[in-house]
Protein backbone atom coordinates (compact mmCIF):
# COMPACT_ATOMS: atom_id res chain seq x y z
CA UNK A 1 0.00 0.00 0.00
CA UNK A 2 2.89 2.81 0.78
CA UNK A 3 4.43 1.51 -2.69
CA UNK A 4 1.19 2.11 -4.44
CA UNK A 5 1.20 5.80 -3.17
CA UNK A 6 4.44 6.26 -4.06
CA UNK A 7 4.84 5.16 -7.20
CA UNK A 8 1.14 6.92 -7.91
CA UNK A 9 2.49 10.39 -6.48
CA UNK A 10 5.66 10.59 -8.34
CA UNK A 11 4.56 9.05 -11.61
CA UNK A 12 1.23 10.32 -12.20
CA UNK A 13 1.98 13.49 -10.15
CA UNK A 14 4.78 14.01 -12.77
CA UNK A 15 2.71 13.41 -15.67
CA UNK A 16 0.07 15.76 -14.00
CA UNK A 17 2.80 18.12 -14.09
CA UNK A 18 3.39 18.49 -18.01
CA UNK A 19 -0.21 18.19 -18.46
CA UNK A 20 -0.95 21.16 -16.52
CA UNK A 21 2.03 22.87 -18.43
CA UNK A 22 0.35 21.71 -21.47
CA UNK A 23 -2.67 23.00 -21.12
CA UNK A 24 -4.08 19.59 -21.68
CA UNK A 25 -6.95 17.58 -19.66
CA UNK A 26 -5.56 16.72 -16.01
CA UNK A 27 -9.30 15.33 -15.16
CA UNK A 28 -7.83 10.96 -15.30
CA UNK A 29 -4.93 12.27 -13.08
CA UNK A 30 -6.42 14.13 -10.49
CA UNK A 31 -8.88 11.58 -10.61
CA UNK A 32 -6.77 8.59 -10.01
CA UNK A 33 -4.59 10.15 -7.93
CA UNK A 34 -7.63 10.86 -5.48
CA UNK A 35 -8.81 7.87 -6.08
CA UNK A 36 -5.41 6.20 -5.04
CA UNK A 37 -5.37 8.40 -1.64
CA UNK A 38 -9.04 7.79 -0.89
CA UNK A 39 -8.98 3.80 -1.29
CA UNK A 40 -5.72 3.38 0.96
CA UNK A 41 -7.91 4.65 3.90
CA UNK A 42 -10.13 1.39 4.10
CA UNK A 43 -7.44 -0.34 3.04
CA UNK A 44 -5.19 0.84 6.09
CA UNK A 45 -8.06 -0.04 8.39
CA UNK A 46 -8.89 -3.35 7.03
CA UNK A 47 -4.98 -4.51 7.62
CA UNK A 48 -5.80 -3.96 11.17
CA UNK A 49 -9.22 -5.26 11.48
CA UNK A 50 -8.44 -8.64 9.19
CA UNK A 51 -6.04 -11.28 11.54
CA UNK A 52 -6.22 -14.66 9.24
CA UNK A 53 -3.79 -15.39 6.82
CA UNK A 54 -6.72 -16.49 4.96
CA UNK A 55 -8.66 -12.92 4.71
CA UNK A 56 -5.19 -11.13 4.22
CA UNK A 57 -4.60 -13.22 1.17
CA UNK A 58 -8.51 -12.28 -0.32
CA UNK A 59 -7.58 -8.54 0.82
CA UNK A 60 -4.06 -8.73 -1.33
CA UNK A 61 -6.36 -10.13 -4.29
CA UNK A 62 -8.51 -7.64 -4.07
CA UNK A 63 -6.11 -4.99 -3.96
CA UNK A 64 -4.26 -6.60 -7.11
CA UNK A 65 -7.93 -6.73 -8.98
CA UNK A 66 -7.86 -2.48 -8.35
CA UNK A 67 -5.28 -2.29 -9.16
CA UNK A 68 -5.61 -4.04 -12.76
CA UNK A 69 -8.82 -2.03 -13.15
CA UNK A 70 -7.39 1.88 -12.22
CA UNK A 71 -3.81 0.70 -14.63
CA UNK A 72 -6.56 -0.19 -17.29
CA UNK A 73 -8.52 3.21 -17.19
CA UNK A 74 -5.07 4.76 -16.87
CA UNK A 75 -3.52 3.23 -20.33
CA UNK A 76 -7.27 3.24 -21.97
CA UNK A 77 -7.09 7.46 -21.39
CA UNK A 78 -3.04 7.69 -22.12
CA UNK A 79 -3.23 6.22 -25.50
CA UNK A 80 -3.81 2.38 -25.46
CA UNK A 81 -1.96 0.47 -27.11
CA UNK A 82 0.75 3.25 -27.33
CA UNK A 83 0.42 4.51 -23.73
CA UNK A 84 3.60 5.03 -21.88
CA UNK A 85 1.62 3.58 -18.60
CA UNK A 86 1.11 -0.14 -20.24
CA UNK A 87 4.57 -1.12 -18.15
CA UNK A 88 2.59 -0.46 -15.32
CA UNK A 89 0.83 -4.19 -15.61
CA UNK A 90 4.38 -5.71 -15.09
CA UNK A 91 4.75 -4.19 -11.52
CA UNK A 92 1.85 -5.28 -10.42
CA UNK A 93 2.26 -8.85 -11.75
CA UNK A 94 5.64 -9.00 -10.07
CA UNK A 95 4.01 -7.87 -6.89
CA UNK A 96 1.19 -9.92 -6.82
CA UNK A 97 3.33 -12.68 -7.35
CA UNK A 98 5.44 -12.01 -4.41
CA UNK A 99 2.76 -11.07 -1.71
CA UNK A 100 0.61 -13.59 -2.17
CA UNK A 101 3.37 -15.83 -1.84
CA UNK A 102 1.65 -18.76 -4.33
CA UNK A 103 2.37 -19.24 -8.21
CA UNK A 104 -0.15 -16.58 -9.61
CA UNK A 105 2.17 -15.08 -11.79
CA UNK A 106 0.80 -16.70 -14.84
CA UNK A 107 -3.02 -16.24 -13.91
CA UNK A 108 -2.10 -12.15 -13.27
CA UNK A 109 -0.10 -12.13 -16.41
CA UNK A 110 -3.29 -13.79 -18.14
CA UNK A 111 -5.82 -11.14 -16.89
CA UNK A 112 -3.74 -8.30 -17.80
CA UNK A 113 -3.45 -9.58 -21.26
CA UNK A 114 -6.98 -9.78 -21.29
CA UNK A 115 -7.40 -6.51 -20.72
CA UNK A 116 -5.05 -5.01 -22.46
CA UNK A 117 -6.09 -7.24 -25.53
CA UNK A 118 -9.85 -5.31 -25.10
CA UNK A 119 -7.76 -2.33 -25.22
CA UNK A 120 -6.40 -2.95 -28.39
CA UNK A 121 -9.90 -4.59 -29.84
CA UNK A 122 -11.35 -1.49 -28.81
CA UNK A 123 -8.84 0.60 -30.38
CA UNK A 124 -7.96 -2.06 -33.63
CA UNK A 125 -11.91 -2.41 -34.34
CA UNK A 126 -12.35 2.00 -34.45
CA UNK A 127 -15.09 1.26 -31.34
CA UNK A 128 -13.15 4.03 -29.38
CA UNK A 129 -14.88 6.45 -32.13
CA UNK A 130 -18.40 5.94 -30.70
CA UNK A 131 -17.23 5.94 -27.20
CA UNK A 132 -15.09 9.13 -27.91
CA UNK A 133 -13.05 8.55 -24.59
CA UNK A 134 -10.62 6.30 -25.61
CA UNK A 135 -8.12 7.30 -28.52
CA UNK A 136 -7.70 6.27 -31.65
CA UNK A 137 -4.51 4.25 -32.24
CA UNK A 138 -1.83 5.90 -34.99
CA UNK A 139 -0.41 2.11 -35.43
CA UNK A 140 -1.82 0.54 -38.64
CA UNK A 141 -3.36 -3.28 -37.51
CA UNK A 142 0.11 -4.99 -37.81
CA UNK A 143 2.09 -2.48 -35.82
CA UNK A 144 -0.91 -2.99 -33.16
CA UNK A 145 -1.03 -6.74 -33.00
CA UNK A 146 2.95 -6.26 -33.31
CA UNK A 147 2.64 -4.19 -30.01
CA UNK A 148 0.02 -6.26 -28.17
CA UNK A 149 2.35 -9.46 -28.75
CA UNK A 150 5.16 -8.20 -27.58
CA UNK A 151 3.18 -6.44 -24.16
CA UNK A 152 1.72 -9.85 -23.66
CA UNK A 153 5.12 -11.75 -23.94
CA UNK A 154 6.74 -9.48 -21.74
CA UNK A 155 3.60 -10.20 -19.72
CA UNK A 156 4.35 -14.25 -19.89
CA UNK A 157 7.66 -13.93 -18.72
CA UNK A 158 7.33 -11.92 -16.07
CA UNK A 159 4.27 -13.67 -14.60
CA UNK A 160 7.02 -16.87 -14.90
CA UNK A 161 9.69 -15.62 -13.72
CA UNK A 162 7.81 -13.92 -10.92
CA UNK A 163 5.45 -16.93 -9.79
CA UNK A 164 8.41 -18.91 -9.97
CA UNK A 165 10.99 -16.82 -7.24
CA UNK A 166 7.97 -16.57 -5.18
CA UNK A 167 8.03 -20.17 -5.31
CA UNK A 168 11.62 -20.28 -4.26
CA UNK A 169 10.95 -17.27 -1.74
CA UNK A 170 8.45 -19.43 0.11
CA UNK A 171 10.57 -22.67 -0.20
CA UNK A 172 13.53 -21.09 1.00
CA UNK A 173 11.58 -18.44 3.83
CA UNK A 174 10.06 -22.44 4.82
CA UNK A 175 13.56 -24.13 5.37
CA UNK A 176 14.51 -20.91 7.06
CA UNK A 177 12.00 -20.78 9.28
CA UNK A 178 12.45 -24.62 10.13
CA UNK A 179 15.85 -24.61 11.17
CA UNK A 180 15.41 -21.98 12.96
CA UNK A 181 12.97 -23.36 14.91
CA UNK A 182 15.24 -25.95 15.57
CA UNK A 183 18.30 -23.57 16.15
CA UNK A 184 15.97 -22.30 18.62
CA UNK A 185 14.88 -25.76 20.39
CA UNK A 186 18.66 -26.90 20.08
CA UNK A 187 19.75 -23.44 21.67
CA UNK A 188 16.99 -23.80 24.16
CA UNK A 189 18.04 -27.38 24.60
CA UNK A 190 21.17 -26.77 25.71
CA UNK A 191 20.22 -23.59 27.95
CA UNK A 192 17.72 -25.74 29.91
CA UNK A 193 21.23 -28.34 30.51
CA UNK A 194 23.24 -25.69 31.86
CA UNK A 195 20.32 -24.32 34.13
CA UNK A 196 19.35 -27.20 35.27
CA UNK A 197 22.80 -29.04 35.95
CA UNK A 198 23.75 -29.04 39.91
CA UNK A 199 27.44 -27.93 39.17
CA UNK A 200 28.41 -24.56 38.89
CA UNK A 201 29.06 -23.32 35.03
CA UNK A 202 30.77 -20.17 33.95
CA UNK A 203 32.39 -19.05 30.72
CA UNK A 204 34.68 -16.81 29.65
CA UNK A 205 36.19 -15.03 26.53
CA UNK A 206 39.40 -15.14 25.33
CA UNK A 207 40.94 -12.41 27.84
CA UNK A 208 39.14 -14.47 30.31
CA UNK A 209 36.32 -12.04 31.27
CA UNK A 210 33.50 -13.83 32.30
CA UNK A 211 30.66 -13.91 29.85
CA UNK A 212 27.79 -16.60 31.49
CA UNK A 213 27.25 -17.84 35.25
CA UNK A 214 24.58 -20.37 35.50
CA UNK A 215 22.02 -20.33 38.27
CA UNK A 216 23.98 -23.64 40.08
CA UNK A 217 27.34 -21.33 40.61
CA UNK A 218 25.07 -18.15 41.58
CA UNK A 219 23.94 -20.06 44.38
CA UNK A 220 27.18 -21.53 45.35
CA UNK A 221 29.31 -18.40 45.32
CA UNK A 222 26.35 -15.81 45.93
CA UNK A 223 27.47 -13.83 42.95
CA UNK A 224 25.08 -12.92 40.63
CA UNK A 225 25.30 -12.79 37.08
CA UNK A 226 25.43 -9.08 36.74
CA UNK A 227 28.01 -9.23 39.46
CA UNK A 228 30.57 -10.80 37.77
CA UNK A 229 29.66 -10.12 34.23
CA UNK A 230 33.14 -8.97 32.64
CA UNK A 231 34.87 -9.59 35.24
CA UNK A 232 38.37 -12.08 35.71
CA UNK A 233 37.64 -15.30 36.62
CA UNK A 234 40.92 -15.07 38.19
CA UNK A 235 39.61 -12.18 40.70
CA UNK A 236 36.35 -13.74 41.41
CA UNK A 237 37.12 -16.81 42.48
CA UNK A 238 40.88 -16.16 44.37
CA UNK A 239 42.44 -18.01 41.47
CA UNK A 240 46.32 -16.53 40.93
CA UNK A 241 48.84 -17.04 37.74
CA UNK A 242 51.20 -17.17 40.47
CA UNK A 243 49.96 -21.18 41.07
CA UNK A 244 51.44 -23.77 39.80
CA UNK A 245 49.23 -24.93 37.28
CA UNK A 246 47.78 -22.09 35.64
CA UNK A 247 50.02 -22.27 33.00
CA UNK A 248 48.49 -25.75 32.15
CA UNK A 249 45.05 -23.62 32.19
CA UNK A 250 45.89 -21.28 30.06
CA UNK A 251 48.46 -23.69 27.80
CA UNK A 252 47.20 -26.86 28.05
CA UNK A 253 45.07 -28.77 25.87
CA UNK A 254 43.64 -30.89 28.54
CA UNK A 255 41.17 -30.28 31.10
CA UNK A 256 43.41 -28.65 34.47
CA UNK A 257 41.65 -29.99 37.79
CA UNK A 258 42.22 -27.95 41.41
CA UNK A 259 40.53 -27.03 44.07
CA UNK A 260 40.47 -23.31 44.97
CA UNK A 261 39.23 -21.68 48.19
CA UNK A 262 38.15 -18.18 47.93
CA UNK A 263 34.85 -16.15 49.82
CA UNK A 264 31.13 -16.15 48.96
CA UNK A 265 29.60 -12.84 48.24
CA UNK A 266 28.23 -12.47 52.22
CA UNK A 267 32.36 -13.20 52.99
CA UNK A 268 32.04 -17.03 54.09
CA UNK A 269 34.71 -19.13 53.05
CA UNK A 270 34.36 -21.29 49.87
CA UNK A 271 35.99 -24.10 48.71
CA UNK A 272 35.32 -24.93 45.24
CA UNK A 273 36.42 -28.32 43.18
CA UNK A 274 36.96 -26.80 40.04
CA UNK A 275 38.04 -28.10 36.22
CA UNK A 276 38.66 -25.53 33.63
CA UNK A 277 38.91 -26.27 30.09
CA UNK A 278 39.75 -24.13 26.95
CA UNK A 279 36.52 -23.14 25.02
CA UNK A 280 36.27 -23.90 21.09
CA UNK A 281 34.67 -22.15 18.40
CA UNK A 282 34.91 -22.03 15.23
CA UNK A 283 38.66 -24.33 14.76
CA UNK A 284 39.70 -21.35 17.17
CA UNK A 285 40.11 -21.12 20.93
CA UNK A 286 37.23 -18.65 22.55
CA UNK A 287 37.73 -18.41 25.92
CA UNK A 288 37.31 -20.97 29.11
CA UNK A 289 34.42 -22.53 30.20
CA UNK A 290 34.41 -23.78 34.32
CA UNK A 291 33.16 -26.56 35.71
CA UNK A 292 33.06 -26.66 39.91
CA UNK A 293 31.03 -27.96 42.95
CA UNK A 294 30.93 -26.84 46.22
CA UNK A 295 32.98 -28.82 48.39
CA UNK A 296 33.06 -26.27 51.42
CA UNK A 297 31.02 -28.86 53.97
CA UNK A 298 33.14 -32.03 52.72
CA UNK A 299 36.16 -29.85 53.46
CA UNK A 300 34.34 -28.39 57.31
CA UNK A 301 33.25 -32.06 57.77
CA UNK A 302 36.45 -34.08 57.24
CA UNK A 303 38.44 -31.20 59.12
CA UNK A 304 35.93 -31.66 62.21
CA UNK A 305 35.91 -35.22 62.17
CA UNK A 306 40.13 -35.35 61.73
CA UNK A 307 40.25 -32.91 64.81
CA UNK A 308 37.65 -34.89 66.94
CA UNK A 309 39.26 -38.19 66.11
CA UNK A 310 42.76 -36.66 67.16
CA UNK A 311 41.20 -34.95 69.75
CA UNK A 312 39.25 -38.31 71.25
CA UNK A 313 42.99 -40.15 70.85
CA UNK A 314 45.08 -37.74 72.42
CA UNK A 315 42.00 -37.91 75.31
CA UNK A 316 42.17 -41.44 76.19
CA UNK A 317 45.80 -41.30 76.24
CA UNK A 318 46.42 -38.21 78.21
CA UNK A 319 43.39 -38.37 80.68
CA UNK A 320 45.33 -41.83 81.77
CA UNK A 321 48.62 -40.00 82.46
CA UNK A 322 47.18 -37.28 83.72
CA UNK A 323 45.70 -39.25 86.34
CA UNK A 324 49.54 -40.81 87.19
CA UNK A 325 51.05 -37.78 87.10
CA UNK A 326 48.37 -36.03 89.34
CA UNK A 327 48.68 -38.52 92.53
CA UNK A 328 52.28 -37.89 93.04
CA UNK A 329 52.66 -34.27 92.10
CA UNK A 330 49.49 -34.39 94.68
CA UNK A 331 51.70 -36.34 97.44
CA UNK A 332 55.05 -34.01 96.04
CA UNK A 333 53.08 -31.04 96.89
CA UNK A 334 52.10 -31.98 100.26
CA UNK A 335 55.58 -32.84 100.85
CA UNK A 336 56.81 -29.80 100.23
CA UNK A 337 54.13 -27.66 101.95
CA UNK A 338 55.39 -29.79 105.48
CA UNK A 339 58.84 -28.86 104.83
CA UNK A 340 57.94 -25.17 104.14
CA UNK A 341 56.90 -25.02 107.18
CA UNK A 342 60.44 -26.56 109.20
CA UNK A 343 62.24 -24.33 106.70
CA UNK A 344 63.79 -21.38 109.05
CA UNK A 345 65.88 -18.44 108.66
CA UNK A 346 67.01 -19.21 105.41
CA UNK A 347 65.29 -16.80 102.78
CA UNK A 348 66.91 -18.43 99.70
CA UNK A 349 65.93 -21.83 100.36
CA UNK A 350 62.13 -20.76 101.39
CA UNK A 351 62.20 -18.73 98.55
CA UNK A 352 62.90 -21.72 96.24
CA UNK A 353 59.99 -23.81 98.36
CA UNK A 354 57.16 -20.97 97.48
CA UNK A 355 58.19 -21.47 93.69
CA UNK A 356 57.82 -25.26 93.83
CA UNK A 357 54.74 -25.17 95.53
CA UNK A 358 53.11 -22.84 93.18
CA UNK A 359 54.36 -24.67 90.13
CA UNK A 360 53.09 -28.00 91.96
CA UNK A 361 49.75 -26.11 92.33
CA UNK A 362 49.82 -24.49 88.25
CA UNK A 363 50.95 -27.64 86.96
CA UNK A 364 47.43 -29.50 89.40
CA UNK A 365 45.37 -26.85 87.87
CA UNK A 366 46.68 -27.42 84.30
CA UNK A 367 45.73 -31.19 85.05
CA UNK A 368 42.38 -30.26 85.74
CA UNK A 369 41.59 -28.10 83.49
CA UNK A 370 42.93 -30.70 80.54
CA UNK A 371 40.60 -33.40 82.70
CA UNK A 372 37.61 -31.51 82.53
CA UNK A 373 38.14 -31.07 78.56
CA UNK A 374 39.20 -34.51 77.62
CA UNK A 375 35.80 -35.67 79.94
CA UNK A 376 33.41 -33.59 79.91
CA UNK A 377 30.56 -33.61 82.63
CA UNK A 378 27.05 -34.30 81.08
CA UNK A 379 25.09 -30.86 80.05
CA UNK A 380 22.27 -30.06 82.36
CA UNK A 381 20.22 -28.06 79.82
CA UNK A 382 17.39 -25.63 80.62
CA UNK A 383 15.63 -22.79 79.08
CA UNK A 384 18.01 -19.89 79.87
CA UNK A 385 17.73 -16.37 79.12
CA UNK A 386 21.51 -16.02 77.69
CA UNK A 387 21.46 -12.18 78.17
CA UNK A 388 21.10 -12.11 81.89
CA UNK A 389 23.60 -15.38 81.72
CA UNK A 390 25.64 -12.68 79.87
CA UNK A 391 24.72 -9.84 82.78
CA UNK A 392 26.02 -12.75 85.39
CA UNK A 393 29.43 -12.99 84.09
CA UNK A 394 29.75 -9.28 83.35
CA UNK A 395 30.16 -8.52 86.62
CA UNK A 396 33.34 -10.85 86.93
CA UNK A 397 34.79 -9.83 83.35
CA UNK A 398 34.21 -5.85 84.62
CA UNK A 399 36.11 -6.66 88.16
CA UNK A 400 38.94 -8.38 85.75
CA UNK A 401 39.27 -5.46 83.55
CA UNK A 402 39.50 -3.15 86.15
CA UNK A 403 42.90 -5.12 86.82
CA UNK A 404 44.37 -4.97 83.85
CA UNK A 405 45.95 -1.77 81.86
CA UNK A 406 43.16 0.84 80.17
CA UNK A 407 40.51 -2.14 79.39
CA UNK A 408 37.34 -0.42 78.17
CA UNK A 409 33.97 -2.87 78.05
CA UNK A 410 31.13 -1.99 75.54
CA UNK A 411 27.81 -3.60 75.15
CA UNK A 412 25.19 -3.61 72.87
CA UNK A 413 22.87 -6.50 74.38
CA UNK A 414 19.44 -7.32 72.46
CA UNK A 415 16.14 -6.03 73.65
CA UNK A 416 13.97 -8.60 75.46
CA UNK A 417 15.05 -11.94 75.97
CA UNK A 418 16.99 -14.67 74.17
CA UNK A 419 15.66 -17.90 75.59
CA UNK A 420 18.00 -20.64 74.69
CA UNK A 421 18.63 -24.37 75.80
CA UNK A 422 22.03 -24.20 77.16
CA UNK A 423 23.85 -25.18 80.68
CA UNK A 424 23.90 -22.36 82.62
CA UNK A 425 27.64 -22.87 84.12
CA UNK A 426 29.45 -23.95 81.05
CA UNK A 427 27.97 -21.22 79.06
CA UNK A 428 29.50 -18.56 82.08
CA UNK A 429 32.66 -20.57 80.99
CA UNK A 430 32.64 -19.79 77.74
CA UNK A 431 32.38 -16.21 78.03
CA UNK A 432 34.62 -15.89 80.99
CA UNK A 433 37.03 -17.53 78.42
CA UNK A 434 36.38 -15.42 75.56
CA UNK A 435 36.43 -12.20 77.54
CA UNK A 436 39.59 -12.59 79.32
CA UNK A 437 41.55 -14.50 75.92
CA UNK A 438 40.39 -10.76 74.63
CA UNK A 439 42.02 -9.32 77.40
CA UNK A 440 45.23 -10.92 76.78
CA UNK A 441 45.20 -9.92 73.27
CA UNK A 442 44.97 -6.22 74.51
CA UNK A 443 48.14 -5.82 76.86
CA UNK A 444 48.42 -2.34 76.06
CA UNK A 445 44.96 -1.57 76.39
CA UNK A 446 41.87 -1.27 74.22
CA UNK A 447 38.19 -1.91 73.76
CA UNK A 448 36.36 -4.96 74.37
CA UNK A 449 32.47 -4.68 72.42
CA UNK A 450 30.25 -7.45 73.40
CA UNK A 451 27.31 -7.83 71.59
CA UNK A 452 24.00 -10.13 71.42
CA UNK A 453 21.22 -10.59 68.81
CA UNK A 454 19.53 -13.58 67.34
CA UNK A 455 18.46 -14.11 63.46
CA UNK A 456 17.66 -16.97 61.29
CA UNK A 457 19.32 -19.39 59.15
CA UNK A 458 18.58 -21.91 56.25
CA UNK A 459 19.45 -25.37 56.87
CA UNK A 460 19.02 -27.68 54.37
CA UNK A 461 15.21 -25.80 53.22
CA UNK A 462 14.12 -24.89 56.39
CA UNK A 463 14.35 -21.96 58.75
CA UNK A 464 15.45 -22.22 62.18
CA UNK A 465 16.43 -18.95 64.93
CA UNK A 466 19.96 -19.20 66.73
CA UNK A 467 21.30 -16.91 69.09
CA UNK A 468 24.88 -14.90 68.25
CA UNK A 469 27.00 -13.27 71.57
CA UNK A 470 29.94 -11.85 69.83
CA UNK A 471 33.11 -10.82 71.49
CA UNK A 472 35.04 -7.88 69.30
CA UNK A 473 38.78 -6.34 70.62
CA UNK A 474 40.81 -3.91 69.28
CA UNK A 475 44.17 -6.10 69.98
CA UNK A 476 47.09 -7.45 68.09
CA UNK A 477 44.81 -9.85 66.42
CA UNK A 478 45.50 -13.59 64.70
CA UNK A 479 48.02 -14.12 62.07
CA UNK A 480 46.79 -15.96 59.32
CA UNK A 481 49.01 -18.90 60.02
CA UNK A 482 47.75 -19.80 63.47
CA UNK A 483 43.75 -19.37 62.97
CA UNK A 484 43.69 -23.00 62.02
CA UNK A 485 45.32 -23.56 65.37
CA UNK A 486 43.71 -21.31 68.09
CA UNK A 487 41.00 -24.32 68.81
CA UNK A 488 43.45 -27.09 69.48
CA UNK A 489 44.30 -28.15 73.29
CA UNK A 490 48.11 -26.40 74.33
CA UNK A 491 48.41 -24.27 71.58
CA UNK A 492 49.33 -20.86 73.02
CA UNK A 493 51.13 -18.01 72.13
CA UNK A 494 50.94 -16.33 75.77
CA UNK A 495 54.61 -17.12 77.94
CA UNK A 496 51.99 -18.22 80.98
CA UNK A 497 49.18 -19.63 79.28
CA UNK A 498 47.96 -23.08 79.08
CA UNK A 499 46.13 -23.62 75.63
CA UNK A 500 43.12 -24.64 76.96
CA UNK A 501 40.97 -22.02 77.14
CA UNK A 502 39.72 -21.95 73.68
CA UNK A 503 39.71 -25.01 73.40
CA UNK A 504 37.11 -25.78 76.49
CA UNK A 505 35.32 -22.75 74.93
CA UNK A 506 34.68 -24.70 71.27
CA UNK A 507 34.33 -28.02 73.12
CA UNK A 508 31.24 -26.69 75.16
CA UNK A 509 29.62 -25.04 72.22
CA UNK A 510 30.27 -28.06 69.77
CA UNK A 511 28.02 -30.16 72.73
CA UNK A 512 25.08 -27.55 72.82
CA UNK A 513 25.20 -27.59 68.66
CA UNK A 514 26.30 -24.63 68.24
CA UNK A 515 29.47 -23.33 66.37
CA UNK A 516 31.68 -20.48 66.55
CA UNK A 517 32.91 -17.84 64.05
CA UNK A 518 36.46 -16.27 63.98
CA UNK A 519 37.42 -13.05 62.11
CA UNK A 520 41.00 -11.66 63.08
CA UNK A 521 43.06 -9.52 61.13
CA UNK A 522 46.32 -8.58 62.26
CA UNK A 523 47.00 -5.12 64.31
CA UNK A 524 43.13 -5.10 63.72
CA UNK A 525 41.98 -7.07 66.45
CA UNK A 526 39.56 -9.91 66.51
CA UNK A 527 35.88 -11.09 66.78
CA UNK A 528 35.26 -14.21 68.19
CA UNK A 529 31.14 -14.82 67.66
CA UNK A 530 29.54 -17.91 69.39
CA UNK A 531 26.38 -18.93 67.68
CA UNK A 532 24.20 -21.46 69.55
CA UNK A 533 20.41 -22.44 68.65
CA UNK A 534 16.90 -21.93 70.22
CA UNK A 535 16.50 -25.47 70.98
CA UNK A 536 19.22 -28.72 71.12
CA UNK A 537 18.08 -30.87 68.96
CA UNK A 538 17.52 -28.03 66.24
CA UNK A 539 21.25 -27.22 66.77
CA UNK A 540 21.52 -31.11 65.85
CA UNK A 541 19.79 -30.54 63.08
CA UNK A 542 21.59 -27.91 61.73
CA UNK A 543 25.11 -29.62 62.41
CA UNK A 544 24.75 -32.34 60.19
CA UNK A 545 22.82 -30.29 57.64
CA UNK A 546 26.10 -28.99 57.35
CA UNK A 547 24.71 -25.20 56.36
CA UNK A 548 26.59 -23.80 59.33
CA UNK A 549 29.75 -25.47 60.15
CA UNK A 550 32.22 -24.01 62.61
CA UNK A 551 33.46 -21.37 60.19
CA UNK A 552 37.02 -19.20 59.86
CA UNK A 553 37.59 -16.17 58.14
Amino acid sequence: MGLRVLVVTLLLGLSLAFQIARGEQIETFSALIAFTYAITIPYAWLVRVLKTPEALTWFAWVQVGVDFLLETVLVARTGGIESPFAVLYVVSVTVASLVTRRRVGLFTASLCIILFGLLTNVQLYGLAEVWRWLPHTRLSGPETLQTFGVYSLAFLVVGFLSGALADQLRVADQSLREKEQGLNRLRAFHENIVISISSGVFTTDEYGRITSFNPAAQEATGYSFVQVQGRPWREVFNWHPSQASDEQIVEGPANARFEVECKRADGNRLVLGMTVSPLHGQGKEKGLVGVFKDLTQIRDLEEEMRRKEWLANLGEMSAGMAHEIRNPLGALAGAMQMLKKDLRGDDTSRRLMEIAVREATRLDTIITEFLQYARPPALNLAECDLNKVLAETLDLVQHEARSRTSITIVTALAAGQLKAQVDQDQMKQVFWNLATNAFDAMPKGGQLTIASGRRTVDAGGRKSDVVEISFQDTGEGIPKKNLDKIFLPFFTTKKQGSGLGLAAVHRIVDQHGGWIKVESSEQQGSRFVVCLPRSADAGVRLWHEGREPWKRS
